[in-house]
């Protein structure tokens, strides 16, 4: 509604500046500064930006620690918004301006190394990740190619679509894609950012879910995510003997991020059980061939998912009522987000409103 003599807003196509959120140095503050408004080259689309999702994972941008950082950096890889110009081409492949869109961990491949040519798009080894391979979504603007886009469902929310983008395809992905059948025994550990959607996930699909995570505390919200059975990490009896008293999980899926917790699932296994690993540590897992030969159990390192994958965990999360649990705040708050998105403090999915 526009106040009685004021100015109508200024289009994003006709902006000449726009916002980002970048860190000048490795671990530097988060901090607001103005860029000029690109134009999309071919194959390319503008987007602006509505949400962008803060995870993990944006630590190994903000610190350098993967190759080819160049600094100052524009994290961000959970993004939700609209397209505002197409870049030559882009309209050739079904886009329009105005089409809602996220763009995920898979911000496109280089679709001519050995697994782009079989198909096998998410596990490119140039795989273009924003806030890596280019800006991300820390801002209120972002160049995207057109093979990263995925459509996102009138019955999301930008705010809710853009950690679905990474978080949610990974944790669906990696049940979807594992060895489970309806009726399993499924285990999730970890309820966090991940693992709160990979509940819902487990339980949607039919598995005999159980939630994992440290506690007693969290045993409400594991069964209000939809979990038929909670495992306190923390309580006398072990993981893995908690788990065969229920049968044995044909899948572990592991959404923490920690070594020693993953490990101690391993045991927890069916024969031919399946631990597949998405939580991210530079820990090595401690696990014996012992463990996995006598039981035919196998383990499996699951990425995130293509931007087709991305629409299918988005119309399968609107089909169940599916939502990530988030905590939004504006794109000037971007370094305190992110802090408290490290600390810990936030207890699921921080999500910055451009």
């Amino acid at each position: 509604m526009l106040v009685a003599g004021a100015a109508p807003p200024v289009p994003e196509s006709q902006m000449s500046t726009y916002r980002v959120a970048q860190t000048a140095a490795a671990d530097g503050p988060l901090e607001i500064a103005e860029r000029g408004v690109p134009k999309p080259g071919p194959g390319h689309v503008r987007i602006a930006v509505e949400a962008c999702g803060i995870c993990r994972s944006d630590a190994l941008f903000v610190n350098a620690a993967v190759p080819g950082i160049e600094f100052p950096v524009v994290p961000g890889h959970e993004i939700a918004g609209r397209i505002d110009a197409l870049g030559e081409g882009a309209g050739d492949r079904g886009w329009q301006t105005g089409d809602r869109v996220a763009v995920g961990w898979f911000g496109g491949s280089c679709g001519h190394c050995p697994p782009c040519r079989q198909g096998d798009f998410i596990v490119c080894p140039n795989l273009k990740v924003p806030g890596w391979a280019y800006d991300g979504g820390f801002a209120e603007m972002v160049i995207a190619p057109v093979d990263a886009l995925a459509r996102i469902p009138d019955a999301l929310a930008s705010s809710e679509a853009g950690p679905m983008a990474c978080a949610g395809v990974t944790t669906y992905n990696g049940l979807r894609r594992s060895s489970a059948r309806p009726g399993d025994l499924v285990a999730v550990l970890g309820i966090g950012g991940l693992g709160h959607l990979g509940v819902q996930y487990a339980a949607a699909m039919g598995f005999e879910t159980v939630a994992i995570a440290r506690g007693a505390d969290k045993a409400d919200l594991a069964k209000q995510l939809g979990a038929h059975h909670y495992i306190d990490s923390t309580a006398d009896i072990a993981v893995a003997e908690a788990l065969q008293s229920l049968g044995g999980a044909k899948v572990v899926l592991a959404t923490a991020g920690s070594s020693d917790a993953i490990t101690a699932t391993v045991d927890g296994l069916s024969r031919r059980g399946e631990l597949v690993v998405i939580g991210v540590t530079p820990e090595a897992l401690g696990i014996s061939p012992r463990q996995l030969i006598s039981a035919g159990r196998t383990v499996r390192g699951h990425p995130s998912g293509t931007a087709q994958d991305v629409e299918d965990a988005m119309a399968f999360s609107s089909l169940h009522g599916i939502l990530p649990m988030i905590e939004p705040m504006p794109l000037e708050q971007a370094d305190r987000a992110y802090r408290k998105m490290l600390s810990g403090a936030a207890r699921f999915r921080m999500v910055l409103i451009c």
